[in-house]
């Protein structure tokens, strides 16, 4: 099929005074910092399941024209994963995306969580951001990317954002996320277009704006910071309303099995203080659990065995796993999910081989994320990482900026007795999430191993030299620009 070009209506994003190229190492710079938050989060199993949606989006954009070669090339388009239970999203400068685990949490369907995705997207390929940056020009870039830092951090917690704002800065950084409303009904009209165009029920745009207006109308108790930089407005939900009409009448939005679980997930991995632990892993027991539908009783078991193996009661875990197998059996992608989580639950229960079992024994290149980090880990863990190795460069050769996948792969090596191969992979893992600085310190840590040991592999010692100049001249950059 041809790609269809939509309308073009002059986007509020030209004549943006930031050029492409400074907006993506601006975005750079933010990222370096939401790498090494506390807060982040690279989960395989939520990270597939949100990257599955981006990557239909920017088909979508692509075919509308809405996503320009040149802009594609220039930006990163890299969504990345809090651990925080509000309900957020984020777009920042050069193609970056924020998603917080409360807002798949907190919506119904995947469709919903696409229509805040496009939305975000569209600010992107709007050039939204570069204009609003652009209007900071006087200020350095250290100072912009710290304000947009301290704007991030004071959505979900005022008390962290004081460590990032000064004084008087607070009034700029209130409106450098808040878009103009011209702007925001663009993305509204424009990730609406990209959804569809990617295949998703418009009807998600819909109920995901009346989840917000009905938010709205309880004044914002802090839960929803979505709603403070992205305020609605009467036209914008007169806007939602009238498409509401005008699609064909469908049944509401009905959760999925395979939703439900990838909810709970969420759930779980932001809510990680006790007492919810406990709450999740006991709700089974209550008396409600019976009246849920199948989809609600499938999260609500996986909510419950995730929390108690954080709790390490593992006997209790296994024992709801196993209600929660017999629960999906037939339906092959909860399945998969479920079966992921088992061998997640023994690998914390120091059982590599039943977690190995599950996975299949042996993941056959190309592996899917998920099952080949779960299946290096159980390997590892089982003291058999020969074959661990070559799976794992194999992958990181493709995705040199796969920090997770670098760590496995050092744990792999250090268990193999590669002590040099280790120490390089790891510091490849730093250099992956931008931390330069810590790379460049692991690197040198095995420079002295080469000089300490009478046996060296020269190929190894050749590349780490290599790699260390390279991250000497990053590191002196990083320096520069401050």
């Amino acid at each position: 099929m041809a790609p269809t070009v939509s309308a073009q209506l002059p986007t509020l994003g030209d004549g943006a005074e930031m050029s492409t190229s400074a907006e993506r190492h601006l975005g750079d710079r933010i990222a370096r910092s939401l790498y090494r938050d506390p807060d982040y989060i690279d989960d395989p199993v939520l990270g597939e399941y949100v990257q599955g949606i981006w990557r239909r989006l920017l088909q979508g954009a692509r075919q509308r024209g809405e996503l320009l070669p040149e802009l594609e090339a220039a930006f990163a388009w890299d969504v990345t994963l809090g651990r925080d239970r509000s309900v957020n999203a984020f777009a920042l400068p050069g193609g970056y995306l924020g998603v917080h685990l409360g807002l798949i949490a907190a919506v119904s369907s995947e469709d919903e969580l696409a229509s805040v995705l496009a939305h975000e997207l569209s600010h992107v390929t709007q050039r939204h951001i570069a204009r609003m940056v652009g209007r900071q020009s006087a200020q350095g870039p250290w100072v912009i990317a710290a304000m947009i830092l301290g704007a991030l951090a004071a959505s979900s917690n005022p008390q962290a954002a004081g460590a990032m704002i000064a004084g008087g800065q607070a009034v700029a950084v209130q409106g450098q996320l808040n878009f103009s409303r011209d702007m925001e009904r663009e993305a509204d009209r424009v990730g609406y277009g990209v959804m569809t165009q990617a295949g998703f029920e418009p009807q998600g745009f819909v109920s995901m704006f009346e989840k917000l207006q009905q938010a709205n109308r309880f004044n914002d108790t802090g839960a929803f910071p979505y709603l403070r930089s992205h305020p609605l407005t009467t036209e914008r939900i007169a806007d939602m309303q009238v498409r509401q009409q005008l699609l064909p009448r469908s049944a509401p939005v009905q959760l999925t099995m395979t939703h439900a679980l990838l909810a709970a997930r969420a759930r779980v991995l932001s809510n990680i203080d006790v007492d919810s632990l406990r709450a999740a892993a006991a709700e089974p027991a209550g008396g409600p659990f019976a009246t849920f539908s199948p989809a609600r009783q499938a999260g609500v078991l996986y909510a419950a065995a995730l929390a108690a193996s954080q709790l390490r009661d593992f006997a209790q875990a296994a024992r709801l796993h196993g209600r929660l197998q017999s629960l999906v059996q037939g339906q092959v992608p909860a399945e998969r999910l479920v079966r992921l989580l088992g061998a997640e639950l023994s690998l914390a229960a120091g059982d590599p081989k039943r977690a190995s079992g599950l996975l299949g024994g042996v993941v056959a290149a190309p592996a899917v994320r998920a099952e080949l980090f779960l299946w290096a880990r159980a390997m590892t863990q089982a003291g058999q990482a020969a074959p661990v190795a070559p799976q794992l460069r194999a992958w990181v050769a493709e995705r040199p900026r796969d920090a997770q996948a670098w760590q496995l792969l050092s744990a792999a090596y250090l268990v193999q007795g590669q002590t040099l191969s280790g120490v390089r992979a790891e510091a490849e893992a730093y250099a992956a999430r931008f931390d330069y600085e810590s790379a460049l310190n692991r690197l040198k840590a095995a420079q002295d191993l080469v000089r300490q040991s009478g046996k060296v592999d020269h190929i190894e010692a050749s590349i780490i030299d290599t790699r260390t100049r390279q991250l000497e001249s990053l590191v002196r950059e990083q320096a520069f620009e401050r």
